[in-house]
């Protein structure tokens, strides 16, 4: 299927640039909210529940699924809800709860009330793709994949902030950085306020359905095109993999290296730094050089070798060395996603992005619980054998399927 041409952009260059900004802030302010709290997960879940790194990592994982099961129910919903009603209230709403939603983490004195944090946190991230689509709204169809790109790179430096600063503030408690996110949200809901205008325009508004705003009939939907079939099961594959980083690494970091809260603030920080610079910019050069289906081809190769050092190495100093080639599979995503939006019509961009949100948050359901429980089976006081890595293992077996189900004969280059 052949997408029409990009609409006219419903506003002056001048107003869009103010538009585009605030996407890129959004982003990056919610990987800094998310990265701030990365660092003091585990002592929190201590604090509050007792018990050992090896369990804290398990209620980590429900953690973890709890947020992925709200943005799976409510992605597509969200998603439909900007088509039909625009991105505008939908993006700022959404600021509001997540800034609240810190608040009561800050304050939950058990786990129970963390949980409840983290069940609406899930659904109010949901805008993840009411982003995506504004940003699809503002692009014309070549440059899409880039654009992408480019709010990979925002979350990429706010991943590279949030856990440095969390790491920082973790030495004033660990309730400090849930009070930064909520102050970083309710800032970023007035800056959104004041410069954002509606991108949907009535020549691509779509009647909101419940019929098609649920993740399985978002899906179904999609489904029916063969291009994004494939590249939905590739995309879900790649992000079960990749959510081995934000699960683990944590716990990782303690059972393996001994690093403190700091230390891991610092590691993701780096690992941010190097994920922008591939987003950022060389995404662009790889773009030119190998086109999009090359592009994920040398992205998931990459991603297979990192994952396999990272579960052997034993030196964190190495481990942080190694940290750039991890990174280099930053372009994955965005030239999946450049794909999938040039095959979608302009009036189905926000159902596509809410579709990927829910298939990146079913991964996120499937992935914390898997991962936390093989990093419990290799870590435990029974375990068989001390393997802290053994998640990664994982990781590089999952990324070889992907890589294999990509390179399956198909016509892909009819999109690329």
């Amino acid at each position: 299927m052949r997408c029409s041409p990009a609409a006219p952009l419903p506003h002056s260059d001048k107003a869009v640039k103010p538009a585009v900004v605030f996407l890129l802030f959004t982003v990056l302010l919610d990987a800094m909210g998310i990265g701030l709290i990365l660092p003091i997960m585990p002592d929190l879940i201590r604090e509050v529940q007792g018990g050992t790194l090896a369990q804290a990592a398990l209620w980590g994982g429900i953690l973890s699924t709890s947020f992925a099961v709200m943005q799976f129910l409510f992605g597509p919903v969200i998603g439909g809800l900007s088509d039909s009603f625009g991105r505008r209230p939908v993006l700022l709403a959404s600021l509001v709860v997540m800034c609240l939603d810190y608040v009561l983490m800050a304050l939950a004195g058990s786990i129970w009330l963390l949980l409840a944090g983290r069940i609406i946190g899930g659904v109010a991230a949901s805008t993840q793709s009411t982003a995506n689509a504004c940003m699809a709204d503002l692009s014309a169809p070549e440059d899409k994949s880039a654009n992408f790109g480019l709010i990979g790179a925002a979350f990429g430096i706010g991943f590279v902030l949030g856990p440095m600063i969390g790491g920082l503030l973790a030495e004033y408690g660990t309730r400090a950085p849930f009070w930064a996110a909520a102050v970083l949200s309710g800032l970023n809901a007035v800056f959104g306020w004041l410069v954002l205008r509606e991108t949907v325009t009535d020549r691509i508004r779509r009647a909101f359905s419940w019929r098609r705003a649920n993740p399985l009939g978002t899906l179904r939907a999609l489904g029916k095109l063969p291009q994004i079939r494939r590249l939905l099961v590739v995309y879900f594959i790649y992000q079960f993999a990749f959510i081995v980083y934000p699960t683990v690494w944590a716990y990782f970091g303690q059972a393996r290296f001994g690093w403190s809260p700091a230390m891991i603030g610092l590691s993701l920080g780096l690992f941010g730094v190097a994920m922008a610079v591939v987003q950022g910019g060389l995404i662009r050069i790889a773009l030119r050089r190998f086109g999009e289906s090359g592009t994920i081809v040398y992205g998931l190769m990459f991603t297979i070798l990192s994952y396999v050092a990272i579960a052997l190495v034993t030196s964190g100093t190495i481990a942080l060395i190694l940290t750039p080639m991890a990174a280099l599979g930053g372009v994955i995503a965005p030239a999946l996603q450049g794909i999938m939006s040039k095959a979608t019509g302009d009036d189905q961009q926000g159902e596509l992005q809410g579709a990927m949100v829910s298939v990146h948050a079913l991964a996120m359901i499937l992935s914390p619980l898997v991962m936390t429980s093989v990093f419990y089976t290799f870590t435990a006081v029974t375990a068989p054998a001390y393997v802290p890595g053994a998640p990664f293992i994982l990781s590089a077996l999952l990324t070889t399927c992907a890589l294999l189900i990509y390179l399956r004969p198909v016509a892909l280059r009819r999109v690329t």
